[in-house]
């Protein structure tokens, strides 16, 4: 059997109040384990890859656990009324498995995000368009603590290769900077480690959990993101070999980001999803999957917005 590890998405939806500047966070929101054995966190040699796309649309403004009408947040406003923050990304992976014990894995996403918001004291929508790789994110692990290698640690590190500098470049703030929060990378290197096991409960039955924390290891240009963890479980029924549904619970917690280009109020939240899914297995080495997340808890601190649903197709083949 296999484990997915987790796509850990860098920064949180956010927004600021600072006056005649927009900083508004954006997050992937993605905390989805996309089949673990899709994935591979494998028992067998090989190479492996994965190719992820990722559709959501952040348009629900939230405070703590409540959804706000963006009718009552009147313009202008002393607080940024963010509109929409809309995301398409993909996300390539290679797996290589030398032996039963250990295995590598890189992570590489291709964000294409876009974003409308109204600032602090704007009554005109400023927006922006960004596409691009973001920060590469490179994982090992070890299964080698039992026999029947079922469960094991992950270790790795998540390197600054998106850019982070872009600007508005519409409405009353172009030129100015989009919070780092929106931007294709952190700009920072984060520690990774977790762990992880997964096994069968009955013939037909099979189960998994994980959990993966990041933690920023330094600062870049008065910005370092909120340190955050992802927990997911799931339950995979297999009596197909064809056709496999599986149905998920991830859960992310984040703390809020730190600096002087932070956006310390609005930053940092805990989200949990209900995510059913389906595996369809095309030949023993090509496989298809797709998953839709559901919210069952959103909270979040001060005001951001946050995605109602959010969706996933992939494609995975074994060399």
């Amino acid at each position: 059997m296999r484990i997915a590890f987790v796509y850990l998405c860098a920064g949180l939806i956010g927004s600021a109040l600072v006056p005649a500047t927009a900083f508004a966070c954006s997050a992937c929101g993605c905390t989805l384990n996309s089949d673990w054995d899709s994935q591979g966190l494998s028992t067998s040699r090989g190479w492996r890859f994965d190719m992820r796309y990722d559709y959501f649309d952040q348009d629900q403004q939230r405070s703590g656990s409540d959804s706000l009408s963006r009718a009552s947040l009147a313009v202008p406003n002393d607080r940024e009324v963010q509109q929409y923050t809309r995301n398409r990304n993909t996300t390539f992976s290679l797996d290589y498995s030398p032996n039963s014990n250990w295995g590598f894995s890189a992570q590489l996403p291709y964000f294409d995000r876009s974003h409308a918001t109204i600032a602090p004291g704007d009554t005109e929508i400023s927006g922006s368009d960004a596409s691009g790789i973001g920060d590469l994110r490179l994982l090992g692990r070890f299964q080698g603590f039992s026999a029947e290698h079922d469960g094991g640690i992950l270790f790795g590190v998540k390197l600054p290769s998106g850019r982070y500098t872009q600007d508005f470049a519409t409405g009353p703030q172009v030129g100015q900077p989009l919070d780092r929060g929106l931007q294709l990378g952190s700009g920072t290197t984060d520690f990774l480690l977790g762990v992880y096991k997964f096994g069968a409960i009955t013939q037909d039955w099979g189960y998994f959990a994980q959990a993966l924390g990041q933690v920023p290891m330094n600062s870049r240009a008065g910005f370092k993101a909120g340190a955050g963890i992802n927990i997911n479980a799931g339950l995979r029924y297999t009596a197909s070999s064809t056709l496999v549904p599986q149905l998920q619970i991830n859960v992310r917690a984040e703390q809020r980001e730190q600096g002087v280009n932070a956006d310390v109020e609005n930053s940092g939240a805990t989200l949990a999803y209900l995510s059913p899914g389906l595996t369809w297995n095309l030949t023993r080495r090509f496989s298809a999957y797709a998953f839709v997340q559901l919210p069952l808890y959103q909270r979040v601190n001060g005001l951001q917005i946050e995605a109602r649903s959010l969706g996933s197709l992939g494609l995975h083949y074994i060399f």
